[in-house]
C-alpha cells in the first residue's frame, strides 16, 4: 500500500510532462501521421465506393421500383427460354406499359424480337434502351449483334469499337458481339433481304 502514492505521483508526473506537448500539438493541428491514421479507413471506403460505381456505371440498366415489372420480366424470360416467344413478348410489353422509363423492358423486348427474326425491330428496342440508359453495354452489344445478323457488318463493327473503348476488348459484351460478327448474317435475314432486292429490281409490270 505504501507504493501507491509513489506510483500515483509517477503517473501524475508523466501526465504533466506529456500535457503541454499534447496541448501544443492540439493547437498546431494533428500531425500527418495522425491524419493518415484517422482518415485512412474513410478514404479507403470512399475509394472503394468510387471504384465500384465506376465499374458498374456501364452495362446495367437502372432498376425498377415496381415489383410487378420485375415479376413480368422474370416470367417473360422463362417463357422465352422455353420457346414461347409470343408469351414472352406479351409479358415484356405489359412490363413496359407499367414502367415506360425502364430500360430493362426494352432490352427484353429486343431479345424477343431477335428470337423472332425481327432484327430491325430489335435494333429499335436496343436504341430505346440506350436513350434511357446511355452507355448500357448490353444495349450497345445487342444493337450491334442485330445489325450483324441483318448484314450491316460495318455498323456492327462501329458498335464493337465503341464497346471496346468503354469496357476493353475482353469484356463479355464485346466478346459476344465479336462472335456474332464473325458468324455473319443470319440465313433467313439474308434471304429476306435478297427477296426484297429482287422485288425492287423487277419491272413494274412483273410486280403487278
Amino acid at each position: 500500500m505504501a507504493d501507491a502514492p509513489a506510483r500515483s505521483s509517477l503517473f501524475d508526473g508523466l501526465n504533466n510532462r506529456e500535457g503541454p506537448a499534447r496541448r501544443h500539438a492540439g493547437g498546431a493541428g494533428p500531425s500527418p501521421t495522425e491524419m493518415l491514421m484517422r482518415y485512412s479507413p474513410l478514404a479507403l471506403a470512399l475509394s472503394l465506393a468510387v471504384a465500384v460505381t465506376a465499374s458498374t456505371s456501364y452495362g446495367q440498366a437502372p432498376q425498377t421500383d415496381d415489383a410487378r415489372v420485375t415479376e413480368l420480366l422474370a416470367t417473360g424470360r422463362a417463357a422465352l427460354a422455353a420457346g414461347d416467344v409470343e408469351g414472352a413478348t406479351d409479358r415484356f410489353e405489359a412490363a413496359l406499359a407499367l414502367d415506360p422509363g425502364y430500360a430493362g423492358s426494352y432490352l427484353e423486348l429486343a431479345d424477343a424480337a431477335r428470337a423472332r427474326g425481327m432484327q430491325g425491330k430489335a435494333i429499335h428496342y436496343y436504341r430505346e434502351a440506350q436513350k434511357r440508359d446511355p452507355g448500357n453495354l448490353v444495349a450497345i452489344s445487342g444493337e450491334g449483334a442485330a445489325m450483324a445478323e441483318k448484314g450491316a457488318t460495318a455498323k456492327a463493327k462501329q458498335n464493337l469499337a465503341r464497346l471496346q473503348s468503354l469496357c476493353g476488348s475482353n469484356c463479355a459484351e464485346a466478346g459476344e458481339l465479336a462472335a456474332v460478327i464473325a458468324r455473319g448474317p443470319l440465313p433467313q435475314v439474308k434471304s429476306a433481304d435478297a427477296g426484297n432486292h429482287d422485288q425492287m429490281g423487277k419491272p413494274a409490270t412483273e410486280q403487278n
